[in-house]
């Protein structure tokens, strides 16, 4: 074993440790400080190889919030802790819904959904050609023990979607002897239960971990009950391993919509209203998996994880004409495989076969029409407007080739994906009210393609390197391409005249050079990327779905974990980046090419001053500084951003109780968590929360 990394194997889990000790690792772990020891950062990765002694990947960054970070946060929305993270953005829309951003614009409208591939305990949440903008929410980020981010389409194990990057929620292994009990209690009706059990017994274990919400809602009838549980089994013989799980969750949210008017989000009465009370969301989700890990002669192993989906959601389309609801419905099976061969020591491959199958289902209706107007001069007709059912097959065989010797690590590897799609119209074609007549005239909204297949193949090579300058740190450089299938909703709903959609798939180029380091009392990452998109799935000024899009995404990011004295310490976290479209394009007579993209502020940051006034007492500032950014393409409007401040404190009163109190937005600052511009609307917002608090007991042994 070298002088610079050192790679060793997790004796609970099959995962990934790495630590500024020895040899050149498969990936570099980025996570925030929290007020822990700066001297020891070793952390447990996933995302980055399903098999422990893997080295492939050697050239990027995988970040990671963790169980301290979570517990000390209690988040009510995934998107408190991302914010720890470089270059994410994610904004909250009303309960759990939220945009997604990483290393992107906050994704929106048509082709927004699919570009940050979200897993579960590395199993993808949807199917590639099945992905929800909200899915998130479908994951148990609020007990995890980790959530890990891989920026970029950096990885071999992650296909089609993984365009941005990929956000991993690791859940907890509650197969060893474990409990933890705890109570969350807020303002406007907000309580959450925590249970997790475990029972280790040698060869075996088993455990519970679960939470259930209630959320009442700040805004005039909007309220959150859901529900999540994650089921874990273990079972070790040999030099076998099945570790087996089931999450389930369920959704019951009535939402509050967009409110209207210029900066209409000061006015506290205006914010705290809903012009959408008929609004909501139920959905369920399914996951059940079965991972099993082999370890074989030769440092050579196997891992192979079988696993089944169900997932369903209704929910109110506040944001479009005529509030529509939509119904769909997912349940499929696939698998993941990763085979790792040591050829010598300074050689190894990794090779292994993705393969899925997943039937879809959409139904769109709504039950009164809505009359066109001089911008939208066809009718939105009542009655069904689509009802179709897609089968998709998915094939993905992958390779990397490992080189580790001295202080060098190189990988190369590449992914090939074939994606064909089954779709099936249940109703009339074309642009018609569902019982074949004519919405008059300009015609309906809505169109409806005749049944037919499509297929799309992507071949996505990877290249990264590091080299260890020295004990302490360690550059690192990666070319990558990625790719995006078309989503099924994207070639089968469409609008107005367009008959058929013909699309391409989404394809990236990202080039990222990075350094990474540990002096004494401070570690960082430094990366600057530039990413640029073609084929780019939009929807253009005749409401055609069209994939002719161009757009560059280039930043540099620092994360930053100072241990200013014994009490003191700091955490940081800040991306400067540029998005803009690449291609010209006429929106509301103006040319975009060079413009900004909407919603996407150049200047964001998270950064945390925390005090440790004993080894059981702490207390935690947070800034959250989000800049101005445009809500349109033509960048004529725009939000002037804002900045939060959070205090956090927490109390161990005994090794198995603690208490901890949160007060958010502390300022009582007037802000939009999401910013917005349409021509039929003009400006719109979802409101951020006032000043707000939140109390946790949690008990655990």
């Amino acid at each position: 074993m070298s002088s610079t990394f050192r790679l060793f194997l997790h004796s609970l889990s099959t995962v990934t440790v790495v630590s500024f000790s020895s040899s050149a690792a498969a990936q570099i772990p980025e996570g925030a400080n929290s007020g822990k020891s700066i001297a020891s950062i070793e952390r447990v990765v996933t995302t980055g190889s399903r098999i422990a002694n893997s080295t492939a990947n050697s050239g990027y960054v995988v970040s990671t919030v963790s169980s301290d970070d979570i517990n000390f946060v209690s988040p009510s929305h995934i998107q408190e802790v991302l914010n720890f993270i470089a270059g994410a953005g994610v904004q909250r829309g009303n309960g759990q819904e939220y945009l997604p951003a990483l290393r992107s614009p906050v994704l929106t409208g048509a082709g927004a959904c699919g570009g940050i591939l979200a897993a579960e305990d590395n199993i993808p949440l949807r199917a590639a050609g099945f992905c929800n903008i909200n899915e998130l929410f479908e994951a148990h980020g609020e007990m995890a023990e980790r959530i890990e981010v891989l920026k970029g389409p950096a990885s071999p194990l992650y296909g089609s979607n993984a365009i941005h990057g990929v956000i991993n929620v690791i859940t907890p292994d509650v197969t060893q002897d474990t409990a933890l009990y705890g109570i969350d209690y807020g303002s406007y009706g907000y309580s959450r239960l925590k249970l997790r059990q475990g029972k280790d017994f040698g060869e075996s274990g088993i455990g519970i971990n679960a939470s259930i919400t209630r959320d009442g809602g700040y805004r005039d009838e909007e309220s959150v009950d859901q529900e999540k549980v994650n089921l874990r089994h273990r079972y070790e013989v040999d030099n076998l391993k099945l570790t087996s799980g089931l999450t389930y969750t369920h959704l019951d949210q009535e939402t509050a919509g967009y409110i209207t008017g210029f900066e209409s989000y000061k006015d506290e009465d205006i914010a705290q209203g809903n012009d959408n009370p008929e609004a909501f969301r139920k959905a369920k989700s399914l996951r059940v998996w079965s991972k099993v890990d082999m370890a074989l002669s030769g440092d050579n192993a196997l891992s192979i994880t079988p696993y089944y989906r169900d997932q369903s959601m209704e929910f109110r389309m506040h944001f479009l004409p005529g509030t529509p609801l939509e119904e769909n419905e997912q349940e499929g099976f696939g698998v993941l495989s990763q085979y790792h061969h040591v050829v010598n020591n300074t050689l190894s491959f990794d090779a292994g076969l993705d393969a899925e199958y997943t039937q879809g289902s959409l139904v769109q209706a709504q039950d009164g029409a809505t009359i066109g107007s001089a911008f939208l001069v066809e009718t939105v007709p009542a009655g069904l407007h689509y009802d179709y059912q897609v089968d998709a097959t998915l094939y993905a065989p992958f390779i990397a080739l490992n080189w580790q010797q001295a202080s060098w690590a190189v990988s190369l590897g590449g992914r090939y994906e074939y994606m064909d799609y089954d779709y099936t119209n249940n109703m009339l074609s074309g642009r018609t009210r569902d019982d074949g007549t004519e919405c008059g005239f300009g015609g309906c909204r809505y169109a409806r393609p005749e049944s037919g297949t499509n297929d799309y193949s992507n071949f996505s090579p990877k290249l990264s390197v590091s080299f260890q300058s020295s004990e302490t740190t360690q550059w690192y450089a990666g070319l990558s391409r990625g790719y995006r299938a078309p989503q099924a909703t994207e070639l089968y709903r469409l609008q107005r005249d367009q008959q058929i959609a013909d699309l391409d798939s989404v394809t990236a180029t990202n080039v990222e050079v990075g350094v990474k380091g540990q002096h004494k009392a401070f570690s960082y990452v430094v990366s600057a990327y530039s990413l640029t998109k073609d084929n780019v799935i939009y929807r253009d000024s005749d409401f055609f779905n069209v994939s002719n899009g161009e757009t560059w995404h280039r930043g540099v990011e620092l994360t930053l974990n100072y241990q200013i004295s014994q009490g003191f310490d700091f955490a940081f976290a800040g991306s400067y980046a540029k998005h803009t479209y690449e291609h010209n394009e006429i929106v509301g007579e103006v040319d975009i090419k060079g413009n900004d993209i909407d919603t996407a502020p150049n200047l964001t940051f998270n950064a945390r001053l925390g005090y440790s006034f004993t080894q059981s007492t702490r207390a935690e500032l947070e800034w959250q500084h989000v800049d101005g950014y445009y809500t349109d393409a033509e960048n004529l409007n725009e939000y002037e951003g804002h900045d939060l401040l959070n205090l956090r404190a927490s109390w161990a009163i005994s090794p198995e109780l603690s208490v901890y109190a949160r007060v958010n937005n502390l300022l009582d600052t007037a802000y939009a968590e999401r910013a917005d511009y349409t021509s039929f609307t003009a400006d719109r917002y979802f409101p951020g929360r006032p000043r707000n608090v939140m109390f946790s007991v949690d008990y655990q042994y």
